[in-house]
């Protein structure tokens, strides 16, 4: 009896550190899940107060909100309250501000200027006297780029163009001095695929070698991962040092709005349709000679200003213009993308078919609007996305351009 009971001993024994040893690592497991999700929901809370800390800068008190058909809020800011007078060195514009001088037409072509249609205003709403209309800021807007610093930027730590990923079909001038330039846009509803962009634009750029560029850039783009829909977008860009600093909008200090009828970042509507009616917008940029100041007009509706201590190299001139279309693939899968650039048909089919900028026109130092003179053109992929230019008594100096992006010889 003795010798069975001792052979027991060593039997039940193992059979204890058997479970002990096929237990205890699942209680650790448990362990370390729960020590992690607390971690994780910490960090969370953490990322979700930086970005509530950030909606706070630049979100504004408001008077009235107004509810846009595409989903947008649209907050009617006082003037004095906007972003960019959280800069210090911008607060005396408030009381120094004064009319822009427009730049003087050399000549008549031109016709009239189409004025700008947006989605949130089109039933008769609009921003009372003293206020501006600024796109409200989500939450949602901010986690889509996974960063703060990096949240209304174009680009990332990138000095010039073009970088990986960015393929553009330009008319472009390169030599001189520049004070501004104009055209005319038509707007379309390309197709865009996931973390893509495409647009059709102004250039206005200083770029000096050695140095990080300095550019202001308007015009209309299609960017689902910033704003959650395919709809064609009024925009305007700026950085002072290669798209490290800067933004779009009124997404950070900057820009200041003057205008209570026109919202940047805004929806267009009407756009145009192939082989149908074409709605287009009007677009210049000029140095104000006595403000001395980058302004903007839409249309007929002068927009705002770029104050010139916000720049480098451009706080004096530009000495590079370009017009055109751009698209941007966040990913590469192995195949060129699909995202359209224009109408999503190439430049040789034409007008009502293809994207185009006409009535291209140059500033000068004398603030004398000028066709633009050796217009070049420029396409990194003529088969994905293509452009061709001309000239015409009506349109002055023009460009056709776009493409499908993918398709049988544009792999």
């Amino acid at each position: 009896m003795k010798t069975n009971s001792c052979l027991e001993i060593p039997s039940i024994i193992s059979v204890l550190v058997l479970f002990s040893l096929l237990f205890s690592p699942i209680f650790s497991l448990v362990n370390f899940r729960e020590e992690n999700e607390n971690t994780m929901a910490g960090n969370k809370s953490k990322n979700m107060k930086l970005i509530n800390d950030h909606l706070r800068k630049i979100n504004k008190p408001f008077v009235k909100s107004i509810k846009s058909p595409d989903g947008d809020i649209i907050d009617c800011v006082l003037f004095h309250l906007q972003p960019a007078f959280d800069l210090p060195e911008l607060k005396n514009k408030i009381s120094m501000m004064v009319q822009p001088e427009l730049p003087k037409e050399d000549y008549h072509k031109t016709g009239t200027n189409p004025e700008i249609k947006q989605l949130w205003s089109l039933k008769g709403e609009s921003c009372p006297n003293g206020t501006i209309p600024i796109k409200r800021t989500s939450a949602g807007d901010i986690l889509k780029t996974n960063s703060i610093p990096k949240f209304g930027k174009k680009f990332s730590r990138k000095d010039t163009q073009p970088t990986p990923g960015h393929e553009h079909s330009i008319g472009y001038v390169r030599e001189g001095e520049f004070y501004g330039a104009k055209a005319i846009l038509n707007v379309w509803k390309p197709n865009v695929t996931g973390l893509d962009f495409s647009l059709s634009q102004i250039w206005v750029v200083a770029d000096v070698p050695t140095r990080p560029i300095n550019t202001i850039e308007v015009g209309w783009h299609v960017y689902p991962n910033a704003n959650s829909d395919n709809l064609p977008r009024l925009f305007a860009l700026w950085t002072p040092d290669g798209y490290r600093s800067g933004c779009y909008n009124m997404l950070c200090p900057g820009f200041v709005q003057t205008n209570s009828k026109v919202c940047l970042g805004a929806s267009i509507k009407p756009i145009s349709t192939y082989n149908g009616k074409q709605y287009e917008i009007a677009l210049l940029i000029w140095k104000d000679p006595n403000s001395k100041d980058w302004w903007l007009r839409v249309g007929t509706e002068v927009i705002g200003f770029w104050p010139a201590e916000l720049f480098t190299d451009l706080h004096d001139r530009a000495n590079r213009i370009d017009y055109g279309g751009e698209v941007y693939s966040a990913t590469y899968s192995g195949t060129h993308t699909s995202t359209q650039m224009g109408s999503g048909h190439f430049q040789d089919e034409g007008y009502k078919k293809a994207a185009f900028a006409r009535n291209l026109e140059m500033v000068d130092q004398d603030n004398y609007l000028r066709e633009v003179s050796n217009l070049n053109i420029f396409v990194e992929k003529p088969n994905c996305y293509g452009i061709n230019n001309g000239h015409s008594d009506a349109w002055g100096n023009y460009i056709f351009f776009g493409g499908p992006g993918y398709n049988p010889n544009c792999l």
